[in-house]
């Protein structure tokens, strides 16, 4: 009787084992699948073709390195790659628990006690060996090692959308100081422009044909442009201090530039189906991850509320060093346990762990949305920029006309200096204005690149060293 039922004991072991990974409660979650995607941008003009590098489109080889050596030494993406090295481990860490433990255990022991007045003394040795396995009857620890795998995977895309936010920063951050530099020189320009009208007023002025109203009211316009100056040349080295930061120096390094010429906009590139998005943006892979993860943890709450099958073994010797191969013992286990009453503890855990999936579905289709707004938001201002940069030539080239109209009838007597006081202002302005828009349109043409995505981030690991791999 007794060998009849370790036979069937043994049976049912081996049927607990092949059932282990099997689990009936694994979840599904098919992300690209909840958002319905339009079937193309509004936009519906000619484009060119995209480039991979896209920062390269801008033609300069000083923005290329500045944006090699921020992908290389830039400490928030060093940050980022700890982060991913961080959840490898875990989920290294994770997986470990597919195979059993093994533990070795050592003991010496020497004691001595008196007795009618002979003292005896003893001594022993123990070695163990012990081991233990979980039986995966539901798939808890599938599920378990497949959760951290796509944590590690989310991570990892969170390391691609910090590099593209990078390369996106330090070109901005690069456009904006060649803007500052640009505005120093045309602000330089028009200081000569109005000094030398002070000059025909001071020369009208000495014959009489002009009022000392005229030549302080262009002194003043002097002075106004004058106290512009500063503020470009603080807000042009805040740019270098930022720029340095970003390569991961200090901002007192000495950022060598040549040239100082904003770029040419180039065509439009590539824009391709709103669906690409889901494998071109790393966020919206990462939230993918995120909600795949959250299935996964549901399936291990789920599991957590049945029965758990861990088989124990361990093995042990003891006596004199010399008889440890003579004295030993094996001893093998099995437990099953299962929870009872807990009240209502890990119910609760499965309902929090269903929200938790609401929420990651939420979160996934709130940046699907927000990645095709962006596209969409870039497309719509590069139009409208396009048309106010035409309009404000327009705007520029009228208003040189009109001064030189005023200046003609105060050199003739016809009018008082204001009208040209003001229409130079007003050039002047202009001049300005149409710079900042110049820089603009280039600004927003790095966030459509941006809002576009792109794989290239997958070529990163060679810029890091072999200390940070």
């Amino acid at each position: 009787m007794k060998n009849v039922c370790l036979k069937y004991g043994w049976l049912l072991l081996a049927v607990l084992v092949g059932l282990g990974g099997c689990s009936p409660f694994a979840a599904q979650l098919q992300p690209e699948e909840t958002v319905e995607m339009p079937q193309r941008y509004s936009f519906a003009g000619e484009t060119s073709a995209r480039s991979d590098l896209w920062w390269q489109s801008f033609g300069s080889p000083e923005l290329n390195h500045l944006v090699d050596e921020a992908l290389a030494d830039n400490l928030s993406l060093r940050q980022a790659w700890a982060r991913l090295q961080q959840a490898s481990a875990l989920s290294h860490k994770s997986a470990s628990s597919r195979e059993p433990d093994l533990t070795f255990g050592a003991e010496r022991s020497d004691s001595r006690y008196r007795e009618n007045g002979v003292t005896t003394s003893s001594d022993s040795t123990s070695l163990g060996l012990s081991s233990s396995f979980e039986i995966d009857l539901w798939g808890r620890v599938a599920a378990e090692i497949n959760s951290q795998q796509q944590e590690e995977q989310a991570s990892r895309e969170d390391l691609h959308a910090a590099a593209i936010s990078l390369a996106a920063e330090v070109t901005d951050s690069w456009l904006q100081l060649l803007t500052k530099v640009e505005q120093q020189r045309l602000l330089a320009d028009q200081l000569r422009t109005a000094q030398n009208y002070q000059g025909l007023i001071d020369l009208r002025f000495r014959k009489a044909q002009a009022t000392a109203l005229d030549l302080l009211q262009q002194q003043e316009a002097i002075a106004a442009l004058k106290t512009e100056l500063p503020e470009l040349q603080a807000e042009e080295q805040r740019l270098r201090h930022k720029l340095a930061v970003l390569l991961g120096n200090t901002p007192q390094q000495p950022l060598s530039l040549s040239s100082f010429d904003l770029p040419q906009l180039q065509p439009l590139p590539g824009l391709g189906l709103p669906a690409e998005l889901l494998e071109q943006r790393p966020d919206i892979r990462a939230a993918g991850f995120r909600l795949q993860e959250a299935g996964w943890d549901l399936t291990v709450a789920k599991a957590d509320r049945l029965p758990a099958l861990r088989l124990t073994a361990s093995a042990t010797t003891s006596g004199d060093f010399g008889d440890l191969f003579d004295n030993w013992l094996l001893n093998l286990a099995g437990s099953l346990t299962a929870p009872l009453l807990d009240g209502g503890q890990r119910s609760a855990e499965v309902d929090r762990r269903q929200a938790i999936i609401d929420e990651q579905l939420a979160a996934y289709q709130e940046t699907v949305l927000i990645a095709i707004r962006e596209v969409e938001d870039a497309l719509i201002t590069e139009q409208k920029l396009q048309e106010q940069q035409i309009a404000l030539q327009d705007q520029l080239r009228l208003a040189e006309q009109t001064l030189n109209t005023a200046k003609g009838r105060y050199l003739k007597g016809l009018s008082t200096y204001l009208p040209v006081l003001t229409e130079l202002q007003n050039v002047e302005k202009l001049q300005q204005t149409l710079l900042t828009q110049q820089r603009s349109l280039l600004t927003n043409r790095v966030a459509l690149h941006r809002a576009l995505g792109g794989d290239w981030t997958e070529r990163l690991q060679p810029h890091l060293s072999e200390e940070q791999r």
